[in-house]
This record gives structure tokens, C-alpha cells and sequence, in this order.
């Protein structure tokens, strides 16, 4: 086989808690990071030496600057591979969301490399191996449901007895990451979440109290700087959901409703106002296309 296509779903933050600075400029966080079936297809084909780049989205970058080629750089240079890639990407997750698109298209890259050249890496080295492409990244190539801590590639599992139904509604502006974790640096935080809480009521599979742990001291310095997101979840809200929050620094915000029915009716009604509106559930899938 010289070709594979895989799936490269999005992740929600379902709690996010900045805990600390670390003294090599990095933040320490604890958050509770759930897998989406919001997804990016990414094909990854064997060709001589080189590395390629491509992808339907012209805001997306080709070179070193997108994690997929990170990701396959990485991985050339620390297993002696000497053959090259080309790399293919559906983008359906939109651009700098809080949703992990580059980091999962990395993750993709990764588990594509590994399949096609049937290295015999295990999991904890191409763990590392992810964690020299981007924080996130360990997370989208282990999935499901994790408490994540360090800088989100120190995991510990959780089992989510039961899926989420949600609609997302992206602004359509992108968001610095670095720009929010440098503000955060200046604020007094309040209501910090509580991940373990999260971790217990999604194995119990309560949705009272998975809406009542959700959480994101990020939310606090996004807003203010772009308060339009407060009506996003107000809306959400008003269409039925039963938690609303923003994921990663944003500026996506997710509803969870209860059920699938509620969730359909919600998104239809959102997406004729905001064009940015996705439909989601727990991702449940397989990973190879």
C-alpha cells in the first residue's frame, strides 16, 4: 500500500484550568479533553525524498508552519525514514477554533506514517515523538475522552459511558492562543473547574452533572476581548442547551443538549443565523477512512 486516507476529528475542552507559568515560557494546564466527530480527512501518500503539503483551505500554510509537515519532519528525522510524503488535507475544522485542527492532522500524519511503512514504534515513543510537533498532539493520537495535564501530553484516561450531542458555532475570526495564555498571565482567576469532578460524571454517564462541572478560565480574558462570543452561548442557550462553554481559547463555543433530536433542531435554527454552525456528536470512529 502506498496511500491511506485517515480521519482527523476535532477535540472539545470540556473543563480547562491554567494552573501555572513554567519557567521555559510554557503554561501548565489541567483540562478534560473530549473527541468530536467533527473531522478532517487527511491522505498521506508515499512519493521519493520530499515533503508536500497540500490542502483545500488557501489560509492554511504548506511548509514547516503547518503541523502535518511538522509532524512528517519529525518523524523523518528521528526514525531515519528516508522516503517522502505527500500529504493531502480536507479541512473541515476551522482555522485557529480551539477545536485542535492542526494538531490532529499531525496525529493523522503520524498514525498514517506508522501504518504505511508498518513501523514497529510503540505507542509511548510516537507519544514523544508527538510531543515534539505540538501540545495537543499527543491527545488526538491516543482520543476519546482524557484528562490532560502539563502542557496537554501528560493524559489520563476517562471512559464517557455516554456520547454528547452538540452544535458548535465557530465566529469566523481566528484566535492567538499565545495571545490569550499571555493575558491570562494578568488575570485573577475565578471558578476554576474541577477535571476530576468532569472525569465522575462522564463515567457515570450524568448529564446534569457533566453540564454542571463544565469550566474554562479562558473564557474570562476571550470574552473581553471579544464579547460577541457571550451571545453566541446566550443563543445556544435559548435554543435548548443545557451547558454552554467556549473550547480552548477559542473562539468556538459548543452546546450540549440532550439528546439528538434537540441538538438537529438547534443546529437547523443556529446555522440560518451563523454560518459557522456545526452539528457534532462523540466521535466513535474508527480513524481510517
Amino acid at each position: 500500500m502506498r496511500r491511506i486516507t485517515v480521519e482527523a476529528p476535532a477535540k472539545i475542552n470540556l473543563t480547562l484550568d491554567v494552573v501555572g507559568r513554567r519557567k521555559d515560557g510554557y503554561h501548565d494546564i489541567e483540562t478534560v479533553m473530549h473527541q468530536i466527530d467533527l473531522c478532517d480527512y487527511v491522505t498521506v501518500e508515499l512519493i521519493p525524498e520530499t515533503l508536500e503539503v497540500r490542502t483545500n483551505n488557501p489560509d492554511l500554510p504548506g511548509g514547516p508552519g503547518n503541523l502535518a509537515f511538522k509532524a512528517a519532519q519529525v518523524m523523518k528525522e528521528h526514525l531515519g525514514i528516508k522516503t517522502g510524503f505527500r500529504i493531502s488535507i480536507e479541512k473541515n475544522i476551522p482555522l485557529s477554533s480551539g477545536l485542535a485542527g492542526g494538531s490532529t492532522d499531525a496525529a493523522a500524519v503520524m498514525k498514517a506514517i506508522k501504518f504505511l511503512l508498518g513501523l514497529e514504534i510503540d505507542g509511548r515513543h510516537l507519544n514523544e515523538l508527538g510531543s515534539r510537533v505540538g501540545s495537543d498532539v499527543v491527545f488526538c493520537l491516543e482520543g476519546a475522552t482524557a484528562i490532560a495535564r502539563g502542557r496537554g501530553e501528560l493524559l489520563t484516561p476517562v471512559i464517557c459511558r455516554n456520547g454528547l450531542e452538540l452544535v458548535l458555532i465557530n465566529s469566523g475570526f481566528p484566535v492567538s492562543t499565545a495571545q490569550i495564555f499571555d493575558l491570562i498571565d494578568g488575570e485573577k482567576l475565578t471558578d476554576r473547574p474541577d477535571s476530576a469532578q468532569m472525569a465522575r460524571a462522564l463515567e457515570e454517564g450524568n448529564l446534569d452533572k457533566i453540564v454542571l462541572a463544565l469550566g474554562n478560565v479562558m473564557e474570562q480574558v476571550t470574552i473581553k476581548l471579544y464579547p460577541e462570543l457571550q451571545k453566541l452561548k446566550d443563543d445556544l442557550i435559548k435554543q435548548g442547551a443545557r451547558g454552554v462553554m467556549m473550547s480552548g481559547s477559542g473562539p468556538t463555543v459548543f452546546g450540549i443538549f440532550s439528546g439528538a433530536e434537540s441538538a438537529d433542531q438547534a443546529f437547523g435554527r443556529m446555522l440560518s443565523i451563523y454560518p459557522g454552525t456545526f452539528r457534532a456528536s462523540s466521535y466513535r470512529g474508527s480513524g481510517v477512512v
